[in-house]
């Protein structure tokens, strides 16, 4: 019965948290009611073996009440505002972190993954327990996983191997580690899963006598020396044993560690006095001695490992912590979760978060989700190398990292201003590859222009080549823009074309469509720095100004006898017979100072006097004119920005309405990075004054940032 669990949070919860528990238990049965899984259970019983599972680990109970509702939101008609009403903010923030992106349209299902562990990954930033809550979620799927099809096994499994496993890794919850790489192992290789199973049994009850002796003679040295403690022998999961015959080429036979035997103490001191015994009875295996009380790992894991040799010739591990080093060891980070009000135990919560907070400053120098993924699995989850810095702290970096990687470490600023690096009191090159204790040190100048576009092929952390990226993309973007900007005028005018005139809101969402660019400046940087063609990007504005654009003729071909009684007509220099057209770049209207270009081929082109455009153009090609005839309708381009929940097409099409004027056309974008919406209309006026009047009726709208005419 679901209901059991109760049993377990009567035990650890308050009266006023159980009650909470209890509504969203029934709250989510509730929503759940007539869902099945795969393999014919109810769906309930989904999210209550996910609560269990943090209930087993000590989580707080918001946690637990928010792996009872985790599914909702996803697979039931309650709305998040349901989840906010009955449960408040905190609970919904955490089932929003691991609500899937179900919502919105992907290229492909990589893309889709990728998407949602970002997701994830930038919500557990905020939060630790939403990854946790992913965690249990996962765990249980992998432990019902034998009723999908092979292939659905076959991609959960290796997913979870290449980013949940280790990530739990990470947060030091090995037993959670433990369990998915085994789960794992028995849908990947399933012969493998199947032999080890069989055999690791038998080899361990043929040991489990050895094993028993090392335990009574480590139980004595205790006894000896007055060591209160626990010894006991703990057989290693499959996936490690697996991954070692791999990597060494070894059969089960040469493999002597199945069994750790584990001693518990009390204190620090004790651990060391025990390891220091130890050594004297049996004689260690050099460089196989491992001190991570006094070099913790990153996720903080801390213990004494050795392995020794008996008289007899056997050879076995022995790891040596304090109970709470072992409870660390076995929940990571949830051992710590309801500790960290204490300042002591907050600080060491922080320092287990610093890394992802570090993760989270360089994602953004990556163009997209699945690139930020790829980097997760070669970075985060890869083997760590402890260094120490000059002052003795200690430092971990991936494997093969180089100075570069330790310089961008400890601040962006001192890999951005690094010249050169020491190694054990040697300078080195940049290249050099960095081992476990080394101490380094990073020589820098303020006279250093920033690192080099080669450190990118030196670095080996994605932390460390993300910066390198940002410093050029910040430092360069000003100049690629005005350098690629004018490639464009050039080469436009080569061809006989006013870029101003191809360049225009619907022209450039064409391009932007081909060429993945959100803005203009963009498109500009991107020529600029040579990473897109000038003349991929000029004809395709060239092939969609002659395609869209109506001929020259149609487009307000006047004479000295039509100009007088034009609606909204020009005169150029009171010449007659000319062909004369409107810039789209920035669509003057009866009223504004307005000039004429000389366009080769192609008449005069009218634009507002001070258009961007005509700043830097001939001056031998430009003609004064000035407005003639009655004034009547004519077409302006707006742009409005608004917040991102703006309903900015309303205000528009109601302020339209009530002055009596018509939108053209609407063309609109989110700017998600400053979570505004933006939006450009054409409008058709009656007379100029319309457009004040309708700016002021836009203006008086919440959530309207700026509006103005626009002009490229």
């Amino acid at each position: 019965m679901c209901e059991d669990i109760f049993k377990d949070i009567e035990k650890i919860y308050s009266p006023t948290e159980q009650e909470v528990l209890k509504r969203a238990f029934y709250f989510a049965k509730e929503a759940h009611e007539g869902q099945k899984r795969a393999s014919g259970e109810d769906y309930f019983t989904h999210p209550v073996a996910v609560a269990k599972i943090l209930v087993d680990l000590g989580m707080d109970y918001s946690a637990v009440a928010a792996a009872f509702l985790h599914d909702v939101i996803e697979d039931t008609p309650v709305s998040e505002a349901d989840i906010q009403k009955e449960f408040g903010e905190e609970i919904l923030i955490l089932v929003q972190g691991v609500t899937k992106l179900d919502k919105i349209e992907f290229k492909s299902q990589e893309e889709e993954q990728a998407e949602n562990f970002k997701k994830i990954f930038v919500s557990m930033a905020k939060d630790i327990r939403v990854i946790i809550i992913k965690l249990a979620d996962r765990l249980h799927n992998m432990r019902s996983l034998n009723f999908l099809s092979h292939e659905r096994q076959l991609k959960m499994a290796h997913e979870t191997l290449d980013i949940y496993a280790p990530l739990a890794g990470r947060l030091g919850i090995s037993q959670i580690k433990c369990e998915l790489e085994d789960l794992c192992l028995k849908y990947i290789d399933p012969e493998a899963y199947e032999y080890l199973s069989v055999n690791i049994d038998s080899k361990i009850t043929e040991r489990r006598e050895f094993v028993a002796s090392v335990v009574d003679e480590i139980k004595e040295i205790l006894a000896e020396s007055n060591i209160k403690g626990e010894v006991f022998g703990r057989p290693k999961h499959f996936y490690s044993i697996y991954k070692k015959m791999k990597k060494q080429g070894k059969t089960l036979d040469q493999i002597y560690d199945l069994t750790a035997v584990r001693a518990i103490v009390d204190t620090v001191d004790e651990c060391y006095e025990l390891l220091g015994k130890i050594h004297k009875k049996w004689k260690p295996i050099p460089g196989r001695i491992k001190d991570y009380i006094a070099m913790p790992k990153e996720n903080m894991y801390q213990s004494l490992h050795t392995t020794v040799v008996t008289s007899f010739g056997k050879i076995f591990e022995i790891q040596i912590r304090t109970r709470e080093m072992n409870r660390t060891a076995e929940y990571g980070i949830a051992a710590h979760w309801k500790y960290k009000e204490n300042k002591e135990n907050a600080d060491n919560f922080d320092k287990r978060l610093s890394w992802i907070r570090e993760v989270m400053e360089w994602q953004g120098g990556f163009s997209n989700s699945t690139e930020f993924i790829e980097s997760l699995k070669g970075d985060v989850y890869n083997s760590e190398v402890l260094v120490f810095t000059p002052k003795g702290e200690v430092i971990s970096l991936v494997k093969d990292a180089t100075p570069i990687d330790f310089a961008y470490r400890i601040h962006t600023e001192v890999g951005n201003k690094c010249v050169g690096a020491k190694v054990n009191g040697k300078i080195v090159p940049l290249t050099t590859t960095l081992n476990v204790g080394d101490v380094v040190e990073i020589i820098t100048s303020k006279l250093s222009k920033g690192p080099s576009w080669d450190w990118l092929r030196i670095a080996k952390s994605s932390g460390a080549k993300a910066k390198i990226k940002a410093f050029y993309k910040k430092s360069m973007q000003e100049e690629n823009e005005k350098l690629g900007k004018s490639m464009l005028d050039a080469e436009a005018k080569n061809r006989g074309y006013n870029f101003g005139e191809l360049l225009n809101p619907i022209s450039f969402e064409r391009v932007g469509q081909r060429f993945s660019f959100s803005t203009a400046e963009e498109m500009y940087a991107a020529v600029g720095c040579g990473a897109v063609g000038v003349n991929q990007v000029l004809m395709k504005l060239i092939d969609f100004y002659r395609k869209e654009v109506p001929a020259p003729e149609k487009v307000g071909a006047l004479t000295k006898k039509t100009a007088e009684n034009s609606v909204g007509s020009v005169r150029i220099k009171g010449m007659s017979g000319l062909l004369v057209r409107f810039a789209g770049c920035c669509n003057p209207v009866p009223g504004d100072d307005i000039v004429g270009y000389v366009s080769r081929g192609r008449g005069v082109t009218v634009h507002r006097r001070d258009c961007p455009n005509m700043k830097n153009e001939d001056k031998d090609r430009l003609l004064d004119a000035d407005w003639t005839g009655s004034e009547g309708s004519y077409s302006v381009a707006v742009r409005v920005i608004g917040t991102e929940d703006a309903p900015v097409l309303v205000c528009v099409s109601n302020a339209c309405t009530a002055l009596g004027l018509a939108i053209i056309s609407v063309n609109g974008r989110l700017d998600s990075k400053n979570r505004q919406s933006i939006v450009d209309f054409t409008i058709k006026l009656n007379k100029k004054e319309d457009l004040d009047l309708l700016f002021a009726k836009v203006r008086q709208n919440a959530g309207i940032i700026d509006l103005y005419r626009t002009v490229n």
